[in-house]
Parts: C-alpha cells; sequence; structure tokens
C-alpha cells in the first residue's frame, strides 16, 4: 500500500504517553552530534516512501516529529509480521506495531494529532513555525484543502521546505490515481526488464519503486535545505513515485531512443552472456561472473572441469552460443559445495562471484560483524532486535564537545536537544547517526505540547478529551 488515504477523518481516541519508556540515551552514545541536528522536521507521511524519507533524516539527527492518526497512527503499524504486542491502558486491549513501523520509523517521536480539527491544525502550524522541513505523502490536493499546503505554511516560515511524495506527482492526468507497489513499479517501467524471457514481466521481492523515491526525496531535501539556508528561500519538492522508477531504468530507454528495440528481459542469464548469472548450489545459489575473457580459463580450475577449457567457450559469444553445455558443465561441481565456498573460491581467483544471502546469511556475516554494522535497540514490551546500521561512514576532525553556539540553540528551543526516548540500545552505533526505537503511538504528544509549545497540563487534557490528541 502507498500513501493513497485522504486524512480527513480520523478516530476520536488517543493513546497517553507511557513515562516508563522515556528514560535513555541514544545509541550514538553522544560520541558525535547527528549531521543534522538542530534541524527540525515535521512528519506527515505513511505507509512507505515517505516514512523511508524521514527515517534517514531521523537517524541522521534531525528532529523528526511524526504526525499520527489519535487512535490508530500510521496504518502500517498494523502489517505484519507483528511483535509482541505492547500493553495499552485498562479497557483499550492490545497493540502490537509491525516490523516495517519499527524498521521505517526509528529515531523519531509520535504526536497524535486531529488535522481535521482547528485546534489540530493551530498545533501543527506552531510547530511549522519553527521547523526547517515538512514532508507528506498524502493524495495530492489534500494539504491544500486542509488549509496546510505549501502557499498556506511559507507564509508563516518564507525558509520552509515542503517535499511532497505522491503515485504520479502533484500534476498531470494522472495526479490523483490510486496505485500499490506493484502499479507504481509496472508504471514506471522496471517491470517489464524484469524477468525470464518467455515468461511474464516480474516485481522486485522488496517495495524498489516506494523505497527509492523516499531516498530521493531525501536527496532532495537536503539540497533544498542547503539552499534555504544560504538564501533564506524555501521550495516545495514533487516527488513522483513512477518518476523514480522510470529514472533507473538502466539503459531500456537509451537503447529504445537510439534504435526503436525494445530492452528484452534476460532472467538470471545476465545481459545476455553464459555462466554469468545465478545458479544452484548446495545449501542456496550462487552468483557466477565470468569475465572477463581473459580470466575464463580461471573458471575451469576453479570447478575442476577440463572440458570447460574447450576452445569453444573461450569468448563471450562463444560461451553464449553453448549456453546449456555450459551450464551442465558447471551445475555438478556448483551443487556440491556451498555458497560461501564458492564465493571465496571465485574472488581468491580475482572473479566477481556472489553468493545469494538469506537473513539469517547477512546477521551472520563476517564482513558486517566486523564493520559493527549492526544496530541492536531494545523496544520495551517486545525485546531487543538487531536494526540494519549506517550505510556510509564519515570522519571527523570536529571535537564533539557542544560549542557556546550550539548550546545556547538548545536551551532555546526545547526540541532540539537531545531528549531521551526510550529503548536501550545495546549494539555499537557509528559515529553522526542517531539511533533510537520506534515510538509509541503519541508518546511524546504531552512533551511536544507542554515543553515545546508551552500548553499547561488543563489545555492539554482538553484537547485529549475532545479527540485532537
Amino acid at each position: 500500500m502507498t500513501q493513497c488515504l485522504a486524512p480527513l477523518e480520523y478516530p476520536a481516541s488517543g493513546a497517553p504517553i507511557q513515562e516508563e519508556f522515556l528514560t535513555t540515551e541514544s545509541s550514538n552514545n553522544g560520541s558525535l552530534p547527528g549531521l543534522l541536528e538542530g534541524v527540525r522536521v515535521i512528519d506527515l507521511t505513511h505507509y512507505i516512501s515517505g516514512p523511508y524519507c524521514t527515517k534517514l533524516m531521523a537517524t541522521l539527527g534531525a528532529e523528526v516529529i511524526k504526525i499520527e492518526r489519535p487512535g490508530s497512527g500510521d496504518p502500517i503499524r498494523r502489517f505484519g509480521p507483528a511483535l509482541t504486542p505492547t500493553p495499552l491502558p485498562e479497557g483499550e486491549g492490545q497493540k502490537g506495531d509491525g516490523a516495517w513501523f519499527l524498521y521505517l520509523n526509528t529515531s523519531k517521536k509520535s504526536l497524535t494529532l486531529d488535522l481535521g480539527s482547528d485546534d489540530g491544525k493551530d498545533i501543527l502550524r506552531s510547530l511549522v513555525s519553527s521547523a526547517q522541513i515538512v514532508v507528506e505523502n498524502f493524495a495530492p490536493g489534500t494539504m491544500d484543502k486542509l488549509g496546510l499546503g505549501y502557499s498556506d505554511l511559507e507564509k508563516l516560515n518564507p525558509s520552509l521546505v515542503m517535499t511532497s511524495i505522491s503515485n504520479y506527482g502533484q500534476t498531470g492526468p494522472y495526479r490523483d490515481w490510486k496505485a500499490t507497489e506493484l502499479n507504481l513499479y509496472a508504471a514506471g517501467g522496471l517491470m517489464y526488464i524484469t524477468g525470464e524471457p518467455d515468461s511474464e514481466p516480474l516485481k522486485e521481492g522488496a517495495p524498489l519503486a516506494q523505497l527509492g523515491a523516499g531516498q530521493t526525496a531525501f536527496v532532495a531535501t537536503m539540497g533544498a535545505l542547503m539552499h534555504a539556508e544560504d538564501t533564506g528561500q524555501g521550495q516545495h519538492i514533487d516527488v513522483s513515485i513512477t518518476d523514480y522508477a522510470t529514472n533507473i531504468l538502466e539503459n531500456a530507454m537509451m537503447q529504445y531512443s537510439y534504435s526503436g528495440e525494445e530492452y528484452t528481459r534476460v532472467g538470471n542469464r545476465g545481459y545476455g552472456r553464459a555462466a554469468w548469472g545465478i545458479y544452484p548450489c548446495q545449501d542456496g545459489y550462487v552468483g557466477i561472473i565470468s569475465g572477463p575473457d581473459t580470466r575464463w580459463p580461471e573458471i575451469a580450475g576453479i570447478m575442476e572441469r577440463e572440458e570447460l577449457s574447450d576452445p569453444r567457450f573461450a569468448s563471450r559469444n562463444g560461451r553464449l552460443i553453448n549456453a546449456d553445455e555450459v551450464d551442465a558443465l558447471m551445475l555438478p561441481w556448483l551443487l556440491d559445495h556451498d555458497k560461501v565456498d564458492i564465493f571465496k573460491a571465485g574472488q581468491e581467483a580475482g572473479l566477481g562471484f556472489g553468493f545469494v544471502a538469506t537473513m539469517e546469511d547477512i546477521l551472520e556475516m563476517e564482513q558486517l560483524i566486523a564493520r559493527d554494522y549492526f544496530v541492536e535497540l531494545d523496544h520495551g514490551a517486545a525485546g531487543t532486535f538487531k536494526y540494519p546500521g549506517a550505510p556510509i561512514r564519515m570522519t571527523s576532525s570536529t571535537s564533539p564537545q557542544s560549542s557556546p553556539s550550539q548550546e545556547s540553540e538548545a536551551a532555546a528551543s526545547p526540541l532540539r536537544k537531545e531528549e531521551p526516548q526510550g529503548g536501550h540500545p545495546t549494539g555499537q552505533a557509528q559515529d553522526h547517526w542517531v539511533y533510537r526505537r520506534a515510538p509509541y503511538l503519541g508518546e511524546h504528544s504531552e512533551e511536544i505540547l507542554g515543553v515545546a509549545l508551552g500548553h499547561p497540563a488543563a489545555e492539554i487534557a482538553r484537547l485529549r478529551d475532545q479527540g485532537v490528541i
């Protein structure tokens, strides 16, 4: 599912904050500040593409305030697999957040807010006034109908960067059409080039179109933020998921533009080559890369099949012509060896072999462990889990001590100060990256309203009683 739900109707009740989960530190242990420390992001996203964009900001140290519907929150909280249910107040049953939500919303704060109410809109406007970024992925036009579109918000904050992610973009005849990942992957053209030559087109296993669009939105937002810091001028960024998918069509579109020939699906026999692709082995699958031609004799040596040294197989074209015979000669050796041994044998011979890693393989991979890649977060009642760590590494020549200007900024804006959120980091996290567990629904409502916006307790109680939060 993607961002197709209008936000006009919200359930009437919200979950109170759970005090016992507000006493822990961020998982970089304060060694260095996050690269986006001091940046406030208002997160009006749900499902996949938008939350992935803001997840990248949150784990780089930005303060991301995730606005959720009172009572239900981001719909992806209910997408399985579900973990151990988190207790709710008496009479409200049990609610467990699914793995998708826990992954996409690490290091964020949750504020429940009914944007259909005047009070809810006023609270959002107050937050936007002190924010640098707003990210939303509602159906196009929804924010304008609420009186919260870019033309409205830039009047409150001229330097605001607002990023809108949608299925087909904010303009054009498809603007209001609905879609799931299957539609988006297909409409963008990626499905046409994925699959076996004689079979139907296939979709990738992961929601690549949505995750990639979220990543693109992150990069675009960072560029606009730099521009706003230099000039004081904000921007409205329009990210289309299908536009992104079309943007990564390899050379398929160029091939058609130049020659008029459609790109054909090649399956695991990559780029029309033999002995180049995914093959079965004793305990799974391996990737065999046989190029360049000068290294082909190494294949025969590794696989202990002298027949593979036949001159007929010495060139790429020769192997392609005799592809079935080449495969038949390789398979007995492959099926008699495990994937990691095959991978290492090829690499040690200077060949680009690989293997298809399962999730168990990834969690036990010596390379990732040696780089301290994984981050462990304690999610309270649900338990402790390993998360993918930082995808990039950085060095810094600056001292981790805060400067006087940083300290004065933190004092002026309570939410820029790193506040404990909950969940105990038990693994080693990378410098500059901030990892905390995903928030419980509405967990930070009282903190944001009371500490940051100065609402008295009686006012917060009124907002909760009326279903605004």
